[in-house]
């Protein structure tokens, strides 16, 4: 029986996204199955979300303040007119804050911890059949590759996110829709954040993901989506990175046709 990811059309877009949040279940079982290698690849994403959290904590602090400033227009209306626009725009600064950071974050960790997520992605890769001819991953290519990358999506993310936070001031919409609109967008960049090593490995590019990425794309949203949010529960990314990381290396083999089913005993 061919171990061949099912093509998505076959199960359609509910069972597509479930079968991407799925992923990243799968992921924490397998990294959670090696608490030494868990371990450290907890170590980086805990010395990135330490500094992070700190920047996002002061932000929330300074946020009423930072608001007020933001609308100065809202001075002269009433006094329920004026504390909506100013609670409104507080969420709104958070939600871009939160965007660009769990993105930031997520680039600042792969890249201080490529060495320890590089061999996560290995194992994963060796568990369902290996990479043949795999290209040999440096650090300091993959500090190179991550660096580009990176600032092309922080761009991507910027791009997305200021209209986003312009329409967060949208009385309803912008504390119910733009939020989900926000989680949507921000999963895709992190998935194709994410399957920057696997993709490597095989020569493929930032163009060739987003390609692969897109030819299932509720497999995709489904596991950004999950990621996401996982990243958002207070010290969620410091756990979630390495799951996350392990959940990507099959979601990019299940991009590229390759099985994500076990082909033998698995490995220790």
């Amino acid at each position: 029986m061919s171990t061949r990811s099912a093509p998505v059309s076959a199960v359609g877009y509910p069972g597509g996204f479930l079968t991407g949040v799925s992923l990243l279940v799968r992921g924490v079982r397998m990294y959670a199955a090696n608490p030494r290698l868990a371990l450290l690849g907890v170590v980086p994403a805990f010395i990135t979300g330490v500094l992070f959290l700190g920047g996002f904590v002061t932000l929330a602090y300074f946020a009423g303040d930072v608001a007020a400033a933001l609308t100065p227009f809202a001075d002269d209306w009433s006094g329920g007119a004026r504390t909506f626009a100013r609670f409104a725009a507080g969420l709104a600064l958070l939600g871009l804050s939160a965007l660009i950071g769990v993105l930031a974050f997520t680039a600042v960790t792969l890249a201080i911890g490529g060495p320890f997520y590089e061999r996560i992605s290995e194992r994963v890769e060796e568990r369902y059949g290996g990479v043949p001819n795999a290209v040999e991953l440096g650090w300091a290519r993959s500090l190179r590759r991550g660096v580009a990358d990176s600032s092309r999506l922080l761009a991507a993310s910027a791009l997305v996110g200021v209209p986003l936070f312009v329409a967060g001031f949208l009385p309803v919409v912008g504390q119910t829709a733009v939020p989900v609109v926000g989680a949507v967008l921000g999963g895709w960049l992190l998935s194709v954040e994410l399957v920057g090593t696997p993709f490597e490995r095989r020569g493929l590019g930032l163009a060739e993901r987003r390609r692969a990425l897109r030819a299932i794309r509720p497999v995709t949203a489904g596991f950004g989506v999950a990621v996401f949010v996982a990243f958002l529960i207070p010290l969620g990314a410091v756990v979630f990175t390495p799951a996350a990381v392990a959940g990507a290396t099959l979601l990019a083999r299940r991009a590229l046709g390759e099985p994500t089913e076990s082909t033998g005993p698995r490995r220790s």
